[in-house]
């Protein structure tokens, strides 16, 4: 039986444009589910660009209350990532929504662009809101098959809570050589996979588990090849409302995260909203709420997402 989220704090960053409207209308129910508290943060670059950022502020605030969920609006003036990043730094927050429309003729605009840096700049979770999608039904976490997921799972697992949401968590293995691929995808069929004794076995099962535990039906999915190809072909084919993947902490006396090349790709092609959850390596110092790495792909950290 599904339990209560206890998600408490959310942050939206506006812009005023309408992507950010649609990110607040997407995350909406999500935070109402989880008996979540909204912060919008409008950021003022231009003073010409006030007044209307400000009427979109109260159109989101309105929003977000018709959903039941509590709202404050702030405003400042300056650069939206180091913004951001000193609210972040102020306030603990579990989740930072950020809206992100293509240009024409493809590519990212505004916070999209921004969206990397946000990303290896703060602490929370970082969900990226791409396209026109209003609610999630069927949501893919990309996993490594690692235990570093396991607070990207617990996120999910608070997002999902009571929404009768699906997830699928997918891992990709290196496409085999030609003259063994029928031996080895019949030997890594899922059911043997996880039944096994291995450590991709053991910790894929662990993430079904857990998910399973929150009443969230959860299913695992192997596929074989290069993980970005693989990941939009089973987008294409299933239509998922969310895409989940990881950023690693980068190594040296700052505080930063890296965006791995696998990760830079899904944000950059995905269509639908991507959430992005960073940690650190096992062993290291925690920090924050969800403070493990997603592992992605089975790569090394800043490469594979993890």
């Amino acid at each position: 039986m599904a339990t209560k989220s206890d998600m408490s704090k959310i942050l939206i960053c506006s812009d005023g444009h309408s992507q950010a409207e649609k990110a607040i209308r997407f995350i909406a129910p999500i935070a109402a589910r989880c008996g979540a508290e909204a912060a919008v943060l409008g950021i003022i670059e231009n003073e010409k660009d006030e007044t209307p950022l400000l009427k979109a502020l109260q159109r989101g605030a309105r929003i977000l209350r018709e959903n039941g969920v509590k709202t404050e609006l702030a405003t400042k003036a300056g650069e939206p990532v180091d913004e951001i990043r000193k609210r972040t730094a102020e306030v603990e927050y579990d989740l930072v929504v950020i809206g992100a429309e293509r240009k024409k003729g493809g590519g990212l605009s505004w916070m999209s662009e921004k969206a990397y840096s946000i990303i290896k700049l703060i602490e929370p979770p970082v969900l990226a809101v791409i396209g026109n999608r209003t609610s999630v039904r069927k949501l893919v976490i990309c996993s490594g098959g690692k235990r570093y997921i396991d607070n990207a799972v617990e996120l999910v697992g608070r997002i999902a809570c009571g929404g009768g949401v699906k997830v699928t968590i997918l891992h990709v293995m290196a496409e085999p050589p030609a003259m063994y691929a029928d031996m080895i995808r019949q030997e890594e069929d899922v059911a043997r996979l996880l039944a096994s004794s291995s450590d991709l076995g053991r910790n894929l099962l662990h993430e079904k588990k857990a998910l399973e535990a929150k009443g969230i039906p959860a299913e695992v999915r192997l596929r074989h090849g290069l993980v970005v190809r693989e990941l939009f072909e089973e987008i294409r084919r299933e239509d998922f409302d969310m895409i989940v993947t990881g950023s690693s902490r980068a190594a040296g006396p700052l505080e930063t995260y890296i965006m791995g090349d696998v990760t830079s790709e899904i944000v950059n092609g995905a269509d639908c909203p991507v959430l992005v959850v960073r940690g650190d390596e096992p062993g290291e110092r925690r920090a924050g709420l969800f403070s493990r790495i997603l592992g992605l792909g089975g790569g090394k950290p800043g490469k594979e997402g993890g």
